[in-house]
């Protein structure tokens, strides 16, 4: 299976290990969770988690870091006709269209708009559907 995760996603799991994203966090770290990624995705990663306001060490950010690429699907993205909502949330859904991913997962669904062949869900969803397949 093939997802993408939003940055508020790993975000969120880290500060709060028993949230829904907690447990994306855990999948990923274990192996259970392959993710979709591209360089840009990878730069936003880890921008936002090198931010002063979080406790993340660079030691944990890189270990997570290193765990998504060695474990992941390098992507090519294909680019959009139209920005999204939030334009800086492009590279996820371009890296998920050219990967082909099943999953975008993100906490803020609203910033994109369905589109045929991606299921975007929030991470409670996601779960909910990951224990559905089990």
């Amino acid at each position: 299976m093939k997802v993408v995760i939003d940055t508020n996603v790993i975000v969120s799991g880290l500060l709060n290990a028993d949230s829904p994203p907690g447990e994306i966090v855990r999948m990923i770290a274990s192996g259970l969770l392959r993710l979709c990624y591209d360089a840009r995705i990878i730069m936003e990663y880890r921008r936002v988690l090198e931010y002063g306001k979080f406790p993340f060490t660079q030691e944990e950010i890189d270990i997570l870091i290193g765990k998504i690429e060695h474990d992941g699907f390098p992507g090519c993205a294909v680019l959009l006709h139209k920005d999204l909502p939030d334009k800086n949330d492009n590279k996820f859904m371009e890296v998920a269209l050219g990967c082909k991913a099943e999953f975008l997962v993100t906490g803020n669904n609203r910033h994109f708009p369905a589109h045929p062949g991606i299921n975007i869900l929030t991470p409670r969803d996601f779960l909910h559907e990951m224990k559905k397949r089990a």
